[in-house]
């Protein structure tokens, strides 16, 4: 995630197409404290009352508690549409992208038959365009034995139709016969892209017309036999900042001078970030991530880092669980808010898929 989705924001407003829905009640639980509104009586947190699900549907209002539902859409990535004040999540067993309307109904814009696992999801509304990444874990249902960990690209769509801009294959462009699963991205001011690999160690630099190349290609990237490696990421000025997910390292990228690669030394028990999965950086320069159990060793918790001089060092600041599980990304949400994804990944790599997920505001 980036913070231009954030910048956007204000430009959102005065382009804002209203939601038309039909007022449902839903039995999913909803929360009671509706976007920027007043909060009803009962506690945050708690399901709503058919009446507030009601008017979160009439208002187009997001709750603090989003309860989506979709033919087990288990979405890994979520992105906030700031022009159609929307949120946006992926799925991992669809391979689609999927707008969710405040009452958690939701519906397919996306459907590129080139995706087969949608992982990470930015929103670029700077250029009009959502941007997703895609691999296969083996769950979707468009997974074959051929595909399976051998998937790594990623797709521009407009995000107003959906239609694809560009779809451009990075497995192709690492061109080493490897395993490869494209997992998060970021975009620089100038429109170009920056893609993770988690079963390689490897990121791609992507142009704003779709032209791919290696922008670094480093074996201290390299993933454990088995394991996802490499996976949120984001930009800080002329720096991008990755996390590890197996081992729970941060790294720093230069842009400009990307031969300088650097871990990047976390101080404040650093063995916290295992299974560090999405990343957020804020406008006050805080990065958020997400850790989880779904490797097998990571807290289900929300972690808060800061850095005093441009993330050659690292400080961490808080360590919060969250409430959900297989939490795996924070994404902005509406007025300045930060909402936590919970796919329930934890059940689809079980067999046992759901319709529900979780967007939980946490700020």
């Amino acid at each position: 995630m980036d913070v231009s989705e954030e910048r956007t924001e204000e430009q959102g407003r005065m382009t804002t197409r209203t939601w038309t829905v039909r007022a449902a009640l839903v039995a999913a639980a909803v929360a009671v404290v509706l976007g920027t509104g007043a909060a009803p009586a009962g506690a945050a947190g708690q399901p709503a009352s058919p009446a507030v699900a009601q008017t979160a549907a009439q208002t187009g209002r997001y709750p603090a508690v989003l309860v989506g539902h979709g033919d087990s859409l288990h979405p890994e990535g979520a992105g906030w549409d700031p022009v159609h004040r929307r949120f946006l999540v992926g799925s991992m067993r669809h391979g689609t992208v999927a707008a969710v309307r405040p009452d958690g109904s939701t519906a397919v814009l996306v459907d590129d038959p080139a995706l087969v696992t949608v992982v990470g999801v930015h929103v670029d509304a700077e250029r009009g365009r959502i941007l997703v990444a895609n691999g296969d874990t083996g769950a979707g249902l468009r997974s074959t034995a051929a595909t399976t960990r051998r998937v790594a690209g990623i797709g521009a769509y407009d995000l107003a139709t959906g239609r694809r801009l560009f779809y451009t294959d990075l497995a192709a462009v690492a061109a080493d016969g490897g395993e490869h699963l494209a997992n998060d991205l970021v975009v620089g001011p100038d429109g170009t892209v920056y893609v993770t690999d988690s079963f390689a160690p490897v990121v791609y630099r992507v142009a704003p017309g779709g032209t791919a190349s290696v922008l670094v290609r480093d074996d201290r990237l390299a993933p454990q036999p088995g394991a996802f490696g490499l996976n949120g990421i984001v930009r800080s000025g002329g720096t991008l900042v990755i996390g590890k997910y197996d081992d729970g390292t941060l790294w720093r990228v230069p842009i400009a001078r990307p031969e300088r690669l650097s871990r990047i030394p976390v101080a404040g028990d650093g063995d916290r970030l295992l299974g560090l999965d999405g990343l957020l950086s804020r406008p006050d320069g805080t990065l958020l991530g997400i850790t989880n159990h779904l490797g097998g060793s990571g807290a289900e918790s929300r972690v808060e880092l800061r850095s005093a001089d441009g993330w050659r060092t690292a400080r961490l600041t808080a360590v919060r669980p969250t409430p959900d599980a297989a939490t795996t990304v924070l994404t902005p949400g509406p007025g300045g808010s930060v909402y936590q994804l919970s796919g329930r990944l934890d059940l689809l790599f079980a067999g046992t898929p759901v319709d529900e997920f979780t967007l939980r505001r946490v700020g």
